[in-house]
């Protein structure tokens, strides 16, 4: 029997986080950190990519570049920056998003395709750049990692009004993470999907940054609080270890209760 210890060891191990540089991205990457992988990031401001890695530097080995996943360049670009650095990549987490709020009168075609295009497509042809990495690790350790992050609003109906594209989005990857399991199975690769309630980033900081908006959301929280980093730690260092070998295709809510429990 494995130790516990073991379990959720993930040394000497490659992992990949997306959207890393702040938020919900550098929690995740922090938590793998410290389980001992050494951990790639990105995300499209240099200057916040640069800030982020010398923060992660404090728990372990991690490197940085700035790309713009929200095209297709820009996810090759990547991709082929990757190649370069490793052979083989045990953990990817695709966590880069974005979102965009406008009346349902005057939603623009471009804010859609903005979010649909970092929040969705840029999932799928990542993984698919990535796959031979993917797959190299999976069959060197006999397991390999997805963890896609979703989202609560593409559970529920979400509590902000106007902001379309992002909870369909979300419903997306949650349905794709599932399809992709599928398949991925044969190669011993887990997908699964986090879909967060709500956590502190610059995503959510015009409800989350002030008491008055805070109280406001916590107030629609079964469990009274938002989401803190040891939350998200806890679970992607679960789902990225080898603690979870037989859990794939799931959508964990991580949510104090808010989809299931209103």
């Amino acid at each position: 029997m494995t130790s516990v210890t073991q379990l959720f060891d993930l040394t000497g191990k490659t992992a990949v986080v997306t959207g890393g540089t702040r938020g919900i991205g550098e929690m995740i990457a922090t938590g793998l950190l410290q389980q001992g992988a050494r951990v790639f990031i990105t995300s499209r401001k240099p200057d916040a990519v640069k800030a982020a890695q010398e923060r992660l530097s404090a728990f372990g080995e991690v490197h940085a570049i700035p790309s713009d996943l929200s095209t297709n360049e820009g996810g090759q670009a990547f991709a082929k920056w990757l190649s370069e650095q490793t052979d083989a990549i045990d953990i990817l987490v695709n966590n880069a998003g974005a979102t965009w709020g406008a009346a349902l009168e005057e939603f623009p075609e471009d804010g859609w395709d903005r979010v649909m295009d970092l929040n969705v497509k840029s999932i799928f042809f990542l993984t698919q750049a990535l796959l031979p990495q993917l797959q190299a690790a999976s069959k060197a350790a006999g397991r390999g990692r997805i963890i896609n992050i979703g989202s609560i609003e593409g559970l529920a109906v979400p509590m902000m009004e106007d902001t379309y594209a992002y909870p369909a989005s979300k419903a997306a990857v949650h349905h794709l993470t599932k399809v992709m399991a599928r398949r991925l199975a044969r190669d011993k690769i887990t997908v699964n999907a986090i879909a967060p309630g709500p956590f502190e980033s610059k995503m959510t900081a015009f409800a989350l940054g002030n008491p008055e908006g805070r109280d406001a959301v916590s107030a629609h929280i079964p469990l009274g609080r938002i989401g803190a980093p040891d939350d998200m730690i806890g679970l992607s260092a679960f789902l990225a270890s080898p603690a979870s070998d037989y859990v794939t295709g799931q959508i964990i809510a991580l949510d104090g209760g808010y989809a299931n429990l209103r």
